[in-house]
């Protein structure tokens, strides 16, 4: 009898309850036993990032409109740091690193916008325990080349240590393992962060530097961004679009979508090494010697 991997039992579970994500994460609010379990089970000691698609702030920078104010330090746009760079590094100093064949999220969804086939990838020790059936490893140049690909899908991406990861995929401990994930609007595993108590949900961050406001004088109330939001923390309240900041994650979907640039993304760099260097104590993830350039 063919034995069945522990990896192949969690996506089936994971697949066919996926759409029930939504009412599962809403126990956390019933008591603070289901809080406490379901912290402990899935998201205990979770930090994670959202960064913004980077043609988000590539157009703004090209587009007279000005859709996106980039605080910058140097007089030239080149050499802004952007928020993908800060994947981008991360990678360059990656000892192990696998790029997952499917995006479970988007499969269990049966996504019909956005590619299933540009998974996560995965970073640190613990890759080595991934089966190879489900992902494939894959040199510095090609995890860079997965990330363009990824922004050029309008993917956002969030990294930290997730520790559903480890869980789904029975790979110990959490501290070996960096998520680098590409979610779409519809499918993302986070649009149950409105169901989550603030205590979970905190966990998965605005980029430090990422600022979404709106201007309600050029705003004709289309709705659109209502409808793209995955943490549901846009609101129409007494005529007026407003931004619940204690659910908004700096995704920037809202901004890209809006054809009145009533909403802008404002952005500066100026907290990358914090954010390197916080993402450095999450996992353990680097090789030894100097970082690999392009």
């Amino acid at each position: 009898m063919k034995k069945i991997a522990f990896e192949d039992i969690s996506i089936f579970l994971v697949k066919y309850t996926f759409k029930y994500r939504g009412k599962i994460a809403g126990l956390s609010k019933k008591s603070r036993f289901f809080e406490y379990l379901i912290d402990k089970t899935l998201f205990e000691d979770d930090e994670i990032y959202i960064i913004p698609n980077d043609n988000y702030i590539k157009e703004a920078n090209n587009s007279k409109s000005k859709k996106i104010t980039v605080n910058q330090k140097v007089s030239e746009t080149e050499n802004i740091t952007i928020p993908t760079d800060i994947l981008k590094n991360v990678i360059k100093e990656a000892e192990d690193i696998v790029i997952m064949n499917k995006c479970l999220c988007r499969v269990s969804s049966d996504c019909k916008d956005y590619p299933h086939d540009l998974g996560c990838i995965f970073l640190g020790k613990a890759t080595q325990k991934i089966s190879r059936k489900h992902c494939r490893e894959a040199t510095v140049k090609e995890a860079l080349e997965h990330i363009d690909k990824c922004d050029q899908a309008g993917l956002t991406h969030l990294i930290g240590r997730n520790k559903i990861d480890s869980v789904w995929m029975n790979v110990k401990p959490k501290e070996d393992l960096l998520t680098i994930c590409h979610c779409c609007p519809c499918c993302c595993l986070w649009k149950v962060i409105p169901n989550l108590t603030d205590n979970i949900h905190s966990k998965v961050q605005k980029l430090p530097g990422v600022q979404i406001n709106i201007n309600p004088s050029k705003c004709v109330l289309c709705g659109k961004c209502l409808d793209i939001c995955f943490t549901d923390a846009i609101k129409k309240i007494d005529n007026y679009i407003v931004i619940d900041e204690n659910l908004c994650k700096g995704c920037g979907r809202c901004q890209s979508i809006c054809k009145t640039d009533a909403i802008s993304l404002d952005y500066t760099d100026e907290s990358i090494d914090t954010v390197l260097n916080q993402i450095d104590s999450l996992v353990d993830y680097k090789k030894s010697g100097k970082l690999i350039n392009n």
